[in-house]
């Protein structure tokens, strides 16, 4: 019985060393880049074409930082001619922004989408063009004359913190089709003297308490730099 045993025992740990072998080797290797993602915000040169009163473009880039995080920036310029209730102006200038975003989607291997939150800083350089305006003069009998000073504000600047919230999609390798919405929060700016600044480039419309909202479409392209692998032991 002893060498029926013996045998046995020998059977069963091969069995068990062929089993932690095949779990070892059972790996798959995942390819993961670091580099400069270029692209613009296609909603501007869309509304720069259909909107006679607004032109403007922006370009976009990001790079990888680590596993999660990416620096971001972007700058642009606008040139938008407005009319309010009681104002007629254009306001003209660029701006550039500045920041981080965290992606909070686990991908698959070979994946690389993105739903990311972010914080971002911006920063504008305008003028503001007043038009023509009206005064309110609501109850009087007779309409109020409409004036048409044609004033230029120049050297006019703008400071905002903002919140982003968005995706990015890999549609083709290294092709990024992607959305952003901010939330911008006005912490510093330069107004003319005779009315409040109603829009802003970068920030685009001022609501109360000087807050704002914004919306970007990107089209971006990934450059790789670097490529970094690691292996993904697969249990059976």
């Amino acid at each position: 019985m002893k060498p029926l045993h013996i045998l046995l025992c020998t059977i069963s740990l091969l069995q068990y060393l062929e089993g932690n072998s095949q779990q070892v080797s059972d790996t798959i290797v995942d390819k993961q880049y670091y580099g400069l993602r270029l692209g613009i915000d296609l909603s501007k040169p869309i509304t720069s074409l259909v909107e006679n009163n607004h032109k403007a473009f922006e370009i976009q880039g990001d790079m990888r930082l680590a596993n999660s995080y990416y620096a971001v920036m972007a700058m642009g310029h606008t040139d938008k001619h407005s009319t309010e209730d009681y104002l007629d102006f254009t306001t003209k200038g660029s701006y550039f922004k500045v920041g981080v975003n965290y992606n909070a989607y686990k991908n698959w291997t070979g994946m690389r989408n993105e739903v990311f939150i972010g914080l971002r800083y911006g920063m504008s350089l305008f003028k503001q063009t007043l038009n023509s305006f009206s005064p309110n003069s609501h109850g009087s009998y007779f309409d109020t004359d409409l004036l048409t000073p044609m004033t230029d504000y120049k050297d006019l600047s703008a400071h905002w913190v903002s919140l982003a919230f968005g995706m990015k999609v890999e549609t083709f390798k290294n092709l990024f089709l992607g959305t952003t919405v901010e939330v911008n929060k006005m912490i510093a700016s330069t107004e003319p003297d005779n009315f409040k600044n109603l829009y802003v480039p970068g920030f685009q419309r001022v609501y109360e308490n000087n807050m704002g909202i914004s919306f970007t479409y990107s089209l971006s392209y990934l450059i790789p730099l670097i490529k970094k692998t690691r292996k993904i032991v697969v249990s059976p």
